[in-house]
């Protein structure tokens, strides 16, 4: 379980909408720094800005084949995460049971 200060720069890490990119980048497959500069338009140096910062709240990995380093995407803080939302969705899943209802309702008046 996260605890308040790490879940806290968790959000403020993937805030970020350069690296929520990068992060739904590597969802898909390891990657390059040079393939995420090719996918994301940004400059090599702000790419490895990002990743520092992702690899810094546990986010990703690097490993090195031949002389390129490959991030991966490290599940365990987006699970964290998830676990911390759920009583939030339950909230929003009566939310829009009761909006469906009421739409309902408005449509045979």
């Amino acid at each position: 379980m996260l605890n308040h200060q790490k879940q806290s720069d968790l959000f403020e890490v993937i805030a970020e909408v350069n690296r929520r990119n990068i992060i739904d980048l590597l969802r898909v497959r390891p990657r390059s720094v040079g393939e995420l500069v090719e996918s994301s338009h940004l400059s090599q140096p702000g790419v490895s800005k990002h990743l520092r910062i992702l690899r810094e709240a546990g986010l990703v990995t690097v490993s090195k084949e031949s002389q390129k380093n490959i991030y991966h995407l490290r599940p365990e803080p987006l699970m964290a995460i998830d676990h911390w939302l759920e009583p939030y969705r339950q909230y929003w899943s009566q939310w829009l049971d009761s909006l469906e209802q009421f739409l309902d309702d408005e449509e045979k008046s």
